[in-house]
């Protein structure tokens, strides 16, 4: 296939432009290139990527990365476990249901026997042929 170049635009306010022309011209390079250059970094960090001034970079320690970490009590880390081996229960006992609800449906289609199924019509012919009288409410 090869490796072809894309092109990106988007725009940015005035005052941000004339921020990254001198960011190139500190560094003696094109505006292109400080583009390039940031997108490899994106692509290359997979999207985690923290733009610092670089009088900040030397403060920056071991500790503080990027993304930023969160410390999470045991007890949710516990709940969360919990929660999760009881939805793998119940996806098993779903799939078990589903089995069964086929297992049933290919019985009936195998051995349509007469005297198991009950239509709800001939109960209602039932009722009329015999001599007990009906009563209605209202």
């Amino acid at each position: 296939m090869g490796n072809k170049n894309k092109t990106i635009s988007f725009r940015v306010n005035e005052d941000s432009f004339e921020k990254l022309r001198e960011i190139a011209e500190e560094r003696d390079i094109s505006l292109s290139a400080v583009f390039r250059e940031y997108v490899e970094t994106l692509v290359a960090h997979d999207g985690q990527v923290d733009v610092v001034p670089e009088a900040r970079v030397e403060d920056v320690e071991e500790t503080d990365g990027f993304p930023p970490k969160v410390e999470v009590p045991k007890s949710f880390v516990r709940e969360h476990e919990r929660l999760e081996l009881e939805a793998d229960h119940l996806r098993e006992q779903l799939d078990e249901y589903k089995q069964y609800v086929t297992y049933l449906h290919d019985k009936l289609d195998e051995e349509p026997n007469e005297d198991d199924i009950v239509r709800l019509e001939e109960l209602d012919d039932h009722d009329e042929e015999t001599d007990e009288p009906t009563f209605k409410l209202g």
